[in-house]
């Protein structure tokens, strides 16, 4: 299984959504808050080319975007091949 990472905010609906996906789905994953770690703040924008919107979120080397397609990834049935793959 990859790893999976999530940059979240405070008060991040869309965050709070794509967690409930990710553990609905017994999907472990790493979660960082850019509103308290300024220095994970910049990794999240590097890693994103410069993406500022919350979550972003990235399988193993893959930035998949944010809520919105993590959502369409589950909904296509591609998101399970594309955690073990």
């Amino acid at each position: 299984m990859k790893k999976v990472v999530i940059y979240t905010g405070n008060l991040c609906p869309h965050c709070d959504r794509a967690k409930e996906l990710l553990n609905k789905k017994k999907i472990e994953f790493t979660e960082y808050n850019i509103t308290k770690d300024f220095l994970k703040m910049e990794e999240m924008l590097k890693k994103s080319n410069g993406m500022r919107t919350i979550p972003q979120i990235f399988i193993g080397e893959m930035h998949v975007g944010g809520n919105y397609e993590l959502q369409a990834l589950e909904h296509k049935g591609k998101l399970d091949s594309l955690l073990k793959n």
